[in-house]
């Protein structure tokens, strides 16, 4: 059975992680305001706002963090296939028919 310090130990972590959510929130509201100068700068800061953001709550709140290596490898192929796949729409873009006799 649990003692009240670890349950308090796991409240303040619990708490730290929200206040850790509500400032990437105002990060995220801050930066609608922030014009960069190129498309690839803005989606790379929202795309890195939105990961550490999403890291607090998959990590903390679905208690991933805990979790034993073999999730971590099942996590990291689903991320290679993921990035092949990627790679595989991107080169096709350039595959697209064209009129005939061009």
């Amino acid at each position: 059975m649990a003692d009240s310090h670890d349950v308090s130990k796991h409240i303040k972590l619990y708490v730290g992680v929200f206040l850790a959510l509500l400032v990437g929130t105002v990060i995220t509201v801050g930066m609608y305001y922030v014009h960069f100068s190129s498309l690839a700068m803005t989606i790379g800061v929202a795309l890195l706002i939105a990961s550490i953001k999403s890291f607090l709550v998959a990590g903390y709140f679905m208690h991933l963090t805990a979790e034993k290596k073999t999730i971590y490898v099942i996590l990291g192929i689903t991320v290679v296939f993921f990035i092949g796949m990627m790679g595989l729409c991107i080169w096709s873009l350039l595959d697209t028919p064209g009129p005939k006799g061009v």
